[in-house]
């Protein structure tokens, strides 16, 4: 077992046109973990769970399209049904391609994973839920401008977002609710906040903002999925998250009633202030359910 695994950075270019960077270690022919992320962030947040999980398994961290260093053509409409091709293109042409993943799902990842789960369920084996949401009842506070730009997308309601994707909304995601803030790395969510700042990003990250109604419209079928599968899952969840609240980890059970919940004293980015809890329980998880 290699206890220092090395870390790769790496760009694949799809068949479709697409650039996608992300980080993989671990050895070739063990289990996969696949790691996806969610706004504003990247594979940069995970830059420190991957050690912990390479030893053991094969780790991919891909960049979402708009995120990262993941490049799209001039042409791609920023969708999540497009984000989850994609990443489902990636996996499929990704060297030694998984036949069987377990997927850690953040934020945006979570409907990113789940599509990626509706259209193959049967490659899931596990998954991780770290203030992922597939409920309504995870929808806290945050979420009432945006219903306003999802029931009319305007110039007004979309300005009405536009401090959130300055660096105080940036770094309010990492700091409120976090209980020790210097366990928060600067270079976090300054990495963030440049990304964010590339020219013509800001309108792409509120055009998914819009989108991210058609999420919601897929969490019965998202239930529906965990409910049928009944795959094994873990929620490892900030409860002090404004933005996906605990009852978002507590309704996991209305359909897997094994589900594992675990409520962390931590705020949205609990895997960037608590990655050593997360690790340790990411590793109990895998081997109570043989993977």
């Amino acid at each position: 077992m290699d206890l220092n695994p090395t870390i790769k950075y790496l760009t694949l270019s799809l068949f479709s046109g697409e650039k996608v960077f992300y980080r993989e270690a671990g050895p070739a022919s063990a289990p996969i973990v696949l790691l996806l992320h969610g706004f504003p962030s990247s594979s940069h947040q995970f830059r420190n769970l991957i050690p912990m999980l390479a030893p053991k398994y094969r780790v991919i961290a891909p960049d979402l399209p708009g995120f990262g260093f993941t490049s799209v053509p001039s042409t791609y409409n920023y969708t999540f049904e497009n984000i989850a091709t994609t990443i489902g293109s990636f996996l499929e042409e990704i060297s030694n391609p998984p036949k069987k993943y377990s997927v850690y799902i953040f934020d945006y990842g979570a409907p990113t994973g789940l599509r990626l789960a509706l259209k193959d369920p049967e490659k899931v084996e596990a998954i991780i839920s770290q203030n992922g949401n597939a409920y309504v009842e995870g929808l806290g506070a945050f979420w009432e401008p945006v219903k306003k730009l999802w029931a009319n997308d305007t110039k007004e309601n979309r300005d009405a977002l536009r401090p959130f994707l300055e660096i105080n909304g940036t770094k309010s995601q990492y700091f409120d609710g976090t209980h020790d803030p210097s366990s928060i790395a600067p270079e976090s969510y300054t990495l963030d906040q440049a990304l964010l700042d590339r020219p013509g990003n800001k309108d792409i990250q509120l055009d998914l903002f819009s989108n991210y109604k058609t999420n919601v419209a897929l969490y019965p079928k998202f239930q529906e999925y965990l409910r049928k599968s009944q795959v094994p899952l873990l929620a490892a969840w900030g409860k002090n998250d404004a933005i996906f609240i605990p009852p978002g980890a507590e309704a996991f059970k209305q359909d897997l009633p094994k589900a594992e919940v675990h409520l962390l004293d931590a705020g949205h980015f609990a895997e960037e202030s608590n990655t050593e809890e997360i690790g340790k329980l990411i590793l109990d998880f895998f081997e109570k359910n043989g993977i």
